[in-house]
């Protein structure tokens, strides 16, 4: 009887190491390195950060990947997950003609003081602005961070693990800094 529970133990634990039964693994390569990567039109995680590509569960089967950054077009290609195996995608985004200045500059902050060390260092949530995705939550922090916008009204939805859902409108003029505060859920 000791013998079947270790044996079960193992395996209850192996399962949960290895993933559940039928999944598979997609893993992206290529520039830039932190696109969003995205699987069947849902944001599963930026594509890699400081050049290593992130390997992230699917489920096995036909699937519609996507890379997004702001600055490149939009690429996306249908693959073929098989369980316990990774997926491996090699991509590179054409650049797209920047948008002409002025610009301001949107960002997240903290509640308090605050130091070029991001508050949310790790957090790759996505980030949509006027529902186009433009990058995940740890980019767009601290003080030296941020995404610049031509001046007008924006929405803005971010998905954090730190903070919760941020659904915001927000008003960037030129050559200013525009910060949504973030505070501890």
């Amino acid at each position: 009887m000791r013998l079947l529970t270790l044996a079960l133990g193992s395996l209850i634990i192996s399962g949960f190491a290895f993933g559940a039964a039928g999944d598979g693994y997609i893993k992206a390569r290529g520039r830039p390195t932190g696109a969003g990567l995205f699987v069947d039109g849902k944001y599963i995680g930026s594509a890699g950060r400081f050049t290593v590509p992130e390997k992230y569960q699917v489920a096995a089967g036909e699937h519609e990947v996507a890379l997004k950054d702001p600055r490149f077009e939009d690429f996306s290609t249908k693959v073929t997950v098989r369980a316990g195996k990774t997926t491996k995608l090699h991509y590179k985004l054409k650049k797209v003609e920047p948008a002409k200045g002025p610009y301001g500059r949107l960002r997240f902050g903290g509640d308090g003081l605050e130091s070029f060390l991001s508050i949310t260092a790790g957090d790759t949530g996505p980030v949509y602005i006027n529902d186009k995705y433009v990058g995940f939550v740890d980019e767009l922090n601290n003080p030296g961070g941020g995404i610049l916008l031509p001046p007008g009204e924006y929405n803005v939805r971010a998905e954090t693990n730190g903070f919760g859902v941020i659904n915001q409108k927000v008003k960037i003029e030129a050559h200013k800094v525009t910060v949504i505060p973030l505070a501890k859920k």
